[in-house]
């Protein structure tokens, strides 16, 4: 067997083995929607693509669960899944220094990306719904607690904290509450005289569904079909059964639903004050 096809074997026995013997719960990241609200960026790549300060908001959320000691990740790819699957297949040799042969074209890395992931970039449909995709992923889950969010928002949320929680109530399912953020910026008034501004503050009354779940296995049981919703059937039959449990969370939380809020993202981590950048 040649030396380097007898490395790539070695090295795809190593990874397999530390996926099977890891106990660590594994993330889903939805990132199969069209995000039609989102059109000018999504025309033409799916939203967890588009880019904050030069790097997919995929990166971003990959990099708030890897601070917290989670790099086992399962993408639901869908829409445009190709470019998913491009970017990752790719990340190592765009961010490394290396040398080339030529004559053979076999690479010599000087250097990595510093991140140190296990990415399964799997194509869950392009029409599943959200709950569909997760079943879809069911082989890969090893029958233990997981994690899901969706491709598109970020916070500043320690993922420990979170797990803690949910391991504490023995509940199904955790959902992450948050503040929905104002569309306007806010005012404090004294008389005609303002005396505090807030750019894009968190409303003050009201929790909405913010991501960040963590699931034990058996909500798989709920998920019937590609078509099954997990904002609908599925969740609404978890609160049914009194198996549902809210992490508040009353820090930074922002979707990247439309151009605006693509715009504000890269505002803050242009100047240096992105509150999710949790990691080093």
């Amino acid at each position: 067997m040649p030396i380097v096809e007898a490395l790539e074997k070695s090295k795809a026995v190593r990874t397999s083995r530390n996926l099977t013997e890891s106990t660590s719960p594994r993330v889903i990241i939805l990132a199969g929607g069209k995000g039609t609200r989102l059109a000018e960026e999504t025309a033409s790549r799916p939203k967890p693509m588009v880019d904050i300060g030069g790097r997919p908001i995929l990166w971003h959320i990959m990099n708030i669960y890897a601070a917290a000691g989670f790099h086992e990740f399962l993408v639901a790819c869908g829409y445009k899944g190709e470019m998913i699957k491009e970017y990752f297949a790719n990340l190592c040799i765009h961010s490394a220094d290396y040398f080339v042969n030529t004559r053979n074209g076999s690479r010599k890395l000087l250097s990595g990306t510093g991140l140190d992931w296990q990415v399964g970039l799997i194509d869950t449909g392009g029409e599943t719904m959200t709950a569909g995709r997760i079943l879809r992923l069911r082989q890969w889950l090893g029958g233990r607690t997981f994690m899901v969010t969706y491709g598109d928002g970020l916070i500043d949320l320690d993922i420990r904290n979170l797990l803690e929680f949910h391991r504490a109530h023995g509940k199904m399912v955790t959902v992450t509450a948050v503040r929905p953020p104002a569309r306007f910026g806010g005012l404090v008034l004294d008389g005609d005289v303002v005396t505090e501004f807030s750019e894009k503050p968190q409303a003050g009354e009201g929790w909405i569904n913010g991501g960040f779940f963590v699931c034990e296995p058996a909500i798989l049981d709920l998920i019937s079909s590609d078509s099954s919703v997990l904002e609908r059937e599925v969740l609404e039959q978890v609160a049914a059964r009194k198996e549902l449990i809210a992490y508040r969370h009353s820090g930074f939380w922002q979707p990247m639903d439309t151009l605006r809020e693509r715009q504000y993202l890269e505002l803050l981590w242009s100047e240096g004050r992105a509150p999710w950048k949790i990691w080093e």
